[in-house]
Formats: C-alpha cells, structure tokens, sequence
C-alpha cells in the first residue's frame, strides 16, 4: 500500500480525460479531477504518492473498502467460469445474491429484482408501484436524492431535480422531519413528528388518496443530510399508506447493507416498506449493482401478467459474484457489528467534542458510520455557512474547509454547507481516529468564517 510517486503516468491519464470523459453533474471546463493511481482499503493515492484517507467511501459505497481481496478474487473466478449470461435465465451466482440480499431484508421482501444501480431502482420500483395500483401520482420529499434517470429525478427533492424538472412526472413533494431545520416551528423530535405526519396526511387528502400509487423516502436521507427520522415517523407514513392503498417505498441506496450499523437502515425503525430499493454497498460497488426488494403482494400483480420491464444487464454474474462475496466477507469479518460499535463509541463521541470546539459546527448527526456535520456561520441563527446551492465565490468558505482537509490528508465528503463522515465500515479504530484528527484541522479553517 506504498505509494509509488510516478507523475509522467498522472500527468498522462490526467490529459486523456480532459480531452475526452464528459462527467457527471459538472461544468465541464471548470473541474480539475484528480488522477488515482490505486486505493486499498480506506486510502487512496494519487501519481505524486501523496495518500489520502476517503471519509467518502468513494460515493458512499466502498462499505468494505477498496480491494477487498475475497471479493477481487470472486470476480476473477466468475469471470474465468462465466462472464455473462442473459438476465432471463437461471445463473448460480444470480440466485446466490438474491437469496442472500432477501435473507436480510425486513419482513417478506423476498423477491429481487436485479438494475445496474439505485437510479433505475427507483425507476423500477414506482414503475411498479404505478401498476399495482393503477394510480399515477407519487409523493416524496424535499431534502432527498433519488438519482439522476427522469423519473429518479423528478422525484429527488433537492436542486438537482430542477434542470430536469417535467411537469407531467406525476410528483408531488413535501417536507419531511428535520428538526435543526423545521418547517413545522417545532421544538421537540415529538413535535416534529406529529406535525410532519399530520402535514403528510393534509398533502395526500388534498393530492386525493385515489390518485396516490407511492409514497417514496429515504429511511434516512443521505446526500441531503443524513437526517434520521425522529421515533414514530416512519411507523406514522407506514399507517397512512395502509389507510390509503399506498404503496410505501424506502430508498435504502446509501443507507442499506450496514451504512447505519444494520443490514437495512429500516431495522432500526422497526417498519417494512411494500418495495425497498438498494445499490452501491450490496457489492461495494466492485462492479455496478443495485435491485427493488418486492413484497408478495406486489410481486403477486406480476404472477401471471408480465411486468412491463428488464434490463440487458440484470443481475449480472460479474456484479452478483461481487454480491456473495461482499455480503459473505460483512457476516465473516462482522462488518457491520464494527459499523455501529465504532459509530458509537469514536465517531459519535468525537464528532460531538469538535462540535464543542469549533463554533463552525451548528450540529452533528448519525448512526452507524453515516454522520453529517452541518457547518454554520451564526449558532444562534443557524445560518448556514454557505448559502442553498451556493457556487463559485459564494461557496468559497466550504471550498476553503475542503482544501484543508485534502492538506491534512483527508478527503471529505461535501454537499452544500455539511461535511459527511462515511467512511468504508471496516475503518480501524486508528484510521478513524487519523481522519478526525484532520477534520479538527480543516474545522479551524471553516471557523474563520463564523460571524
């Protein structure tokens, strides 16, 4: 894992991209990407040698790091033993995942349909939810991402959304919980509960119950904030889908296979959705996977009507060899028993003791090793330290934040006026250590910003 310096290399990968890969979500002439030489484990190195830490966990899907041995291996044999095959027929590995991913989803979701990712997950799952119902509309929240494919789009609730925005996508938003932020003017987790589901109730009886097929969210939202639903919550949005004939749909892309110190991030909330989408950490995102676990009820409505869907790539036995071996190396190494002891006992305590130090920090949030740290100019306004969607010289103070973490050797996970800490779940105790060290660092370089 020793860095080996070789800039001629860099200098060259670098010029090949910018004269051809066209990347997501960026003005093109504006980017200056860095160029990776490798990564193992929770670092990754650049052609000049130097090593950074990933409090990134690449786009929070290295859940088990990068390199795992057990799982490069299980590609190389699959691949040797069968690369590809079509997605209508029966494939050892394909039916090894599913059966491993539906042993550990909630309540009987015991059906998987296989997509290349959490986009089309999505797209699948309403698509779904649309035909079983009979019913066009979908409601989903401010304050989400649901991916980038138009439908996923449309139903994220963050800006986003807005160049791809159609005003026949059939979606409605509303807002979720989240009390250091409330739409509601509430003071407590229990007022922002009552009032959020009673704000719920008031939008599907106006939307018109009838028209309603889904009601999509995130178990706990994730590139919008790592914003743990308060207790009750998603318990309450689980009696009014019931009460309606709604179907209720979790997004567990970013939050599922362990990010939350649970297999699903439902777990901990003691709800089980009718479809449940999921992506990056059911492989670590060694090779592209994502799926909709599907109840009996729904998967029922395709019992002897075809579902009117499919993907060349479904289930592929490369991303499903990747499945097996990333989920078998979690229950082996007890990967996500590490997750929410360490979130417990070092990231938790430590994130809330630089909170104390660092008048940037306006609050810390999480579970497991999913923590968002929201940075503040003003604690007792609550100003963010950088304006809603803010770019170019509006966003300078988090961009200054984020240099110095990179110049301390970390890099930081950063949306909007927060920093993310989800690191790879089998992070040591020392490497977490290593990384909020540089935080506390970078953190003085937000502080100077503070009013």
């Amino acid at each position: 894992m020793t860095p080996q310096p070789n800039p001629q290399a860099g200098a060259a990968v670098k010029a090949a991209d910018r004269a051809h890969v066209f990347h997501s979500w960026s003005a093109q002439e504006l980017i200056d990407p860095l160029a990776v030489a490798g990564a193992e484990g929770s670092y990754f190195w650049d052609y000049d040698g130097r090593r950074y830490l990933d409090f990134t966990s690449g786009l929070v899907y290295t859940n088990i790091g990068y390199q795992h041995p057990k799982v490069v291996a299980a590609i190389q044999e699959q691949a040797a033993r069968m690369t590809t095959f079509a997605p209508a027929f029966a494939i050892e590995a394909r039916s090894e995942a599913a059966r491993l991913i539906a042993e550990r989803t909630p309540g009987d979701l015991d059906k998987i349909f296989f997509t290349n990712g959490g986009a089309d997950a999505v797209e699948h799952a309403l698509r779904m939810a649309r035909l079983h119902t009979g019913r066009p509309k979908v409601l989903s929240a401010y304050r989400s991402y649901h991916g980038g494919t138009q439908q996923a789009v449309n139903v994220t609730g963050d800006p986003r959304r807005w160049p791809s925005d159609s005003g026949t996508a059939g979606v409605v938003h509303f807002w979720a919980p989240f009390l250091y932020r409330s739409r509601f003017y509430a003071e407590t987790e229990e007022q922002e509960c009552a009032r959020a589901l009673e704000h719920l109730e008031t939008t599907i009886a106006f939307e018109g119950p009838s028209t309603i097929a889904a009601i999509i969210l995130e178990t706990v939202p994730g590139t919008a904030g790592i914003m743990p639903p308060p207790p009750g919550y998603l318990a309450g949005v689980r009696e009014l889908c019931d009460k309606h004939g709604i179907v209720m749909v979790l997004d567990e892309v970013m939050a599922g296979f362990g990010r939350t110190g649970t297999w699903f991030a439902a777990d901990l909330y003691d709800v089980v959705p009718d479809l449940m989408t999921f992506a990056k950490g059911v492989n670590s995102g060694y090779v592209p996977l994502g799926g909709v676990a599907i109840s009996p009820a729904i998967a029922d409505t395709f019992g002897t009507r075809p579902y009117p869907g499919g993907l060349t790539y479904s289930g592929h036995p490369l991303a499903c060899a990747a499945a097996v071996a990333t989920i078998n190396v979690m229950e082996e190494e007890g990967v996500v028993e590490n997750a929410a002891s360490l979130g417990a006992s070092v990231v938790g305590p430590a994130l809330r003791e630089l909170a104390e130090r660092h008048p940037s920090v306006g609050e810390v949030r999480g579970t497991g090793m999913f923590w968002a740290v929201e940075l503040v100019r003003d604690r007792e306004t609550r100003e963010p330290l950088v304006p809603y969607n803010a770019a170019g010289e509006a966003n300078a103070p988090m961009a200054a934040f984020a240099a110095a973490a990179k110049k301390a050797g970390l890099w930081p996970f950063v949306n909007m006026n927060r920093t993310h800490v989800v690191p790879p779940l089998n992070t040591s105790e020392a490497e977490l250590k290593e990384g909020l060290a540089a935080l506390d660092t970078a953190l003085a370089v937000a502080d100077e910003h503070v009013r």
